[in-house]
């Protein structure tokens, strides 16, 4: 059975969606977007219900159990000189494997290594991959446990180092030591970015990306895409879809392999099961398309 969020997203206003995706990206604080929610309990909504269906519970978000005998999870640490010196993600390998297959390296959102995001990497080893999901968040001692101080503790870190200690983890993984040779990369918000960059600055290393609701590389970068893009991107997310039109542009100006997908009536988010903008259709389709993808361009 799939878990379902806390409240479907059809009795949360909209506005409540969007002041959450301000909070989650620094735009406002969290005091303001609480103060925020609280204005609509005179509309009579219920804080209580808000909060619980906007801010993540992850005890909904496994899928895969660390315990699933189809899987083997651990973690690896990594070089990365030119950015924190070293590295360190949760390693998934599907248990038994008989011969070499192809690597997916899985980028976290803005808040460091949560249990959505191992869930997700377990998900790619149950689908026949090696997953490999790093945190940035390593050196300053790891996810802390919760996401506000996870998000704290990324902005305060040099993008630049964490860009580089990203590439180091596509060059880790891409070299197991049962790795078919051929790297693919999904990445959800800023690992959405993430996955947009390594296309462009590891054009060479990466045979498939897979960005949700991901913001371009800077447009310099672009024409040195050789990857095959998935794109995922929500139809009510207009922070990253004001994005698209020129990426877009881009991409077909430099004749680049692409699919976008919109998914309608949906909010940045919507493949994280552990908060309200969960959408469990569009998830699953996302999902289905994404295991294709990786199907086609990473075996053999």
């Amino acid at each position: 059975m799939q878990p379902q969020p806390v409240q479907p997203d059809s009795v949360i206003p909209q506005e409540a969606f969007d002041w959450y995706d301000e909070y989650a990206h620094g735009v406002i604080t969290r005091r303001e977007f609480m103060t925020r929610l609280t204005a609509l309990t005179a509309l009579g909504y219920s804080l209580a219900t808000l909060t619980a269906a906007l801010l993540p519970n992850y005890a909904l978000a496994e899928q895969v159990s660390f315990n699933d005998p189809a899987i083997k999870a651990s973690y690896a640490t990594f070089a990365s000189p030119e950015g924190h010196g070293e590295g360190r993600g949760y390693l998934v390998e599907p248990a038994g494997l008989s011969g070499p297959v192809g690597v997916v390296l899985v980028v976290h959102e803005n808040r460091g290594l949560n249990p959505y995001i191992k869930d997700v990497a377990r998900r790619v080893a149950k689908a026949g991959f090696i997953a490999f999901a790093p945190d940035a968040l390593h050196t300053l001692g790891g996810y802390p446990g919760n996401d506000d101080e996870g998000r704290a503790l990324q902005k305060s870190m040099d993008r630049a180092k964490i860009e580089a200690d990203f590439i180091a983890a596509a060059h880790f993984i891409h070299q197991h030591r049962q790795s078919n040779g051929r790297l693919g990369v999904v990445g959800f918000c800023f690992g959405g970015y993430i996955t947009n960059m390594l296309v462009a600055r590891a054009a060479d290393l990466v045979d498939a990306g897979v960005p949700f609701y991901g913001t371009p590389a800077a447009r310099p970068l672009r024409q040195q895409i050789k990857a095959p893009l998935l794109i995922h991107l929500a139809e009510l997310d207009q922070r990253v879809n004001a994005t698209w039109p020129e990426y877009e542009q881009d991409l077909k100006a430099g004749n680049k392999n692409y699919q976008m997908h919109m998914y309608p009536g949906v909010n940045h988010g919507f493949h994280n099961d552990s908060t309200g903008r969960y959408n469990e259709a569009a998830a699953e389709l996302a999902w289905q398309r994404t295991m294709a993808f990786f199907s086609q361009h990473l075996q053999g």
